[in-house]
């Protein structure tokens, strides 16, 4: 699957990182030139530097053969200009919008070109599942060509994990750490780096369940 994402905030940034474990091709478009600078060498996708409500960085973002664009940015005028762009006159098969603002929900239809709305409080999971459309591609990030989960899960202050090194903690045969998030920002893990409460991990697995994952952490 080709993916293009507008938007590269904490959101763009993490399904940028699933889409790209599971093997899909992503592209991530945001207007700030620090923050894209500051993903270089953190997530393995193209990156863009750009205003994704323009029709040529859009373009020039591979828009043409996209399958799915996610405009993921914190602005719901401008998700809506993206998703509009991206269905009408770039006929994307399948356009999802993050709705930032609820009172906003009801313009988030298909006359703007959104096949999937979603609240910005939606879960990372639930939310790639709808804006990737869970039947074909991914059922709860299960790739059933592929047969791998991408499990997500967060450290606290009581996990066992906190205060560990990723080598410390023992993980199911088959299983990766595909990149912890902290403080908004994805990082390659390192077998060095230690873990901290906030931390977000997402783990790539074959056959590791997701009681197995939070075990090894929690």
């Amino acid at each position: 699957m080709k993916a293009l994402i507008a938007g590269a905030g904490r959101l763009g940034t993490q399904i940028a990182q699933v889409l790209a474990a599971a093997r899909s091709d992503v592209t991530l478009v945001d207007i700030d030139e620090d923050r894209v600078a500051a993903l270089k060498g953190h997530l393995p996708v193209r990156l863009v530097t750009g205003d994704a409500c323009e029709p040529a960085i859009l373009e020039h973002s591979g828009v043409l053969t996209a399958d799915l664009v996610i405009a993921a940015t914190g602005d719901d005028e401008d998700n809506l200009v993206i998703s509009l762009l991206a269905k009408r006159q770039f006929e994307v098969p399948r356009v999802a919008a993050r709705v930032n603002d609820t009172e906003n929900t009801w313009l988030f239809d298909r006359n703007w070109g959104v096949d999937t709305a979603v609240p910005a409080a939606t879960p990372l999971i639930s939310l790639i599942e709808e804006a990737t459309g869970a039947t074909d591609t991914v059922a709860l990030l299960r790739l059933s060509k592929a047969g791998v989960d991408v499990i997500e899960t967060a450290i606290t202050p009581e996990s066992r994990a906190a205060g560990r090194t990723l080598a410390e903690v023992t993980l199911p045969a088959g299983t990766v750490v595909a990149t912890v998030i902290r403080d908004g920002q994805p990082t390659v893990p390192a077998s060095e780096m230690r873990l901290q409460p906030g931390d977000e991990i997402l783990v790539v697995s074959h056959a590791a369940t997701e009681q197995e994952i939070h075990a090894a952490f929690q």
